[in-house]
């Protein structure tokens, strides 16, 4: 592989902290110089000029979907690879709700064998500097993900698998209870989503003042802290490692501050769209907008940003959730609750975040590269001499446009579509 050498580049690094301009060279997908200016390279180097671009470490997304096997018109493998490369992703994790279900090592091992296959069909050159991802699944806590009897957890733990999660709300506390204590001596991550369905009712927005403005029927905050109550009663009491996914109010930040001052072994995260975005935003009706967890009222937003900048939730998932136009077309409360954002996350969250001073730019890569790799229990990837490259090289000023034709995702249930974003990736790395 030719050598390349990247002339100043503004570096980011969250392991060792570093955020400054340099010259990096690497060769043989190694990264073999760090300097001020690099002045002794092979005369047969491709020299880029990087004045204005970033160079970072991968990101790593915890948690999306596949659509493949089962819904391949929503989103197949490769398509779901492209867009997390697109989007700087040399990592990603996806859920076990496919049809059928990864809920047994049969589907882990054709999942496997089918990353494989469209790795070894994809590799990048220079009109395609874009690698293909990692791919990490997560194994289903329960059969058929429909949360009532458990899986052959011994089975799916020898298997290559990044950890447990439904990706659903599980309520029976027995079966929790069981889950945590039979799961306990396997240290692998195991990730749950508090959310109570019956206090959610036949909600599709948080409850407050704008979902009376709107007339859409809202889901209280306690359906959320209800249930992480309970499940953080379960976790204090058997003592199992848990990763708690999609935080998305303040009362919720507050449960999860309490709990971690007290010692319980607890990661968290949210979805970088509840960063974004509040349920104010909702008066479009735009149907990509119905989440779940829905977006927060503006107290939550501003509690969530602070907390993921504080450390208090660890990590921001990308939770990408891709459905048909035929799906999403239909009036707010009738669409199925989910949007993409592999592609367009980094730069929606770093001209909103970076770019106002709520976050640094090591708060961004922290938050969505390191951290997530430490909640899967993975080796962070870093830019130091020696180590392999796994990174992503990004243009916080290059503007585009969000339409069907420009994104790699086969689907389109974005509130992005059709708008101007501002940043986009040139390139990743992953060695």
């Amino acid at each position: 592989m030719p050598t390349e050498l990247l002339q100043q580049v503004r570096v980011i690094d969250p392991v060792s902290g570093t955020d400054r301009i340099a010259d990096v060279l690497l060769a043989d997908s190694i990264i073999s110089a760090i300097e001020d200016t690099v002045t002794d390279y092979p005369s047969d180097t491709t020299v880029q000029n990087c004045q204005g671009l970033i160079l970072g470490t991968g990101l790593v997304d915890l948690y999306s979907y596949s659509g493949e096997p089962g819904f391949e018109e929503r989103e197949t493998l490769q398509s779901l690879l492209s867009a997390a490369s697109a989007g700087g992703f040399t990592r990603i994790a996806i859920l076990p709700d496919t049809r059928p279900a990864i809920d047994h090592p049969g589907s882990v091992a054709w999942l496997q064998t089918r990353w494989q296959e469209l790795r070894g069909a994809s590799s990048p050159t220079p009109h395609s500097p874009l690698p293909t991802p990692h791919l990490y699944c997560w194994g289903a806590l329960t059969l058929d993900v429909h949360g009532q009897q458990m899986t052959e957890l011994g089975e799916l733990a020898a298997t290559d698998i990044v950890g447990f999660a439904d990706g659903r709300s599980l309520t029976n506390l027995l079966l929790i209870r069981r889950l945590l204590e039979y799961l306990k001596p396997v240290a692998k991550p195991i990730a749950l989503w508090a959310s109570d369905a019956a206090l959610s009712g036949n909600g599709v927005m948080r409850e407050g003042q704008a979902s009376l403005t709107f007339g859409l029927p809202g889901i209280p905050v306690i359906a959320e802290t209800a249930a992480l109550a309970a499940l953080l009663e379960c976790i204090e009491a058997i003592g199992t490692p848990v990763h708690l996914m999609r935080l998305s109010t303040a009362r919720g930040v507050a449960l999860i501050q309490a709990a971690k001052a007290r010692g319980m072994p607890l990661t968290a995260s949210t979805t970088w769209m509840h960063l974004l975005l509040n349920s104010e935003a909702i008066g479009s009706y735009d149907p990509s907008l119905h989440l779940a967890p829905p977006l927060g009222n503006p107290e939550d937003q501003e509690a969530l940003i602070q907390a993921v900048k504080e450390g208090i939730i660890n990590a921001v998932a990308i939770d990408h959730t891709p459905y048909t136009y035929e799906e999403k077309t239909v009036a707010f409360a009738e669409a199925p609750a989910g949007a993409i954002g592999l592609e367009f996350a980094l730069p929606l969250l770093w001209q909103a975040l970076v770019e106002t001073g709520k976050w640094s730019a090591l708060d961004l890569w922290r938050s969505l590269s390191q951290q997530p790799a430490l909640c899967l229990q993975q080796k962070p990837a870093t830019i130091a001499l020696g180590q392999p490259a796994e990174l992503t090289l990004f243009d916080p000023q290059k503007v585009w446009t969000v339409e069907p034709r420009s994104l790699k995702s086969l689907s389109a249930n974005t509130p992005w579509l059709g708008r101007e974003v501002t940043g986009r990736v040139v390139r990743t790395w992953r060695a």
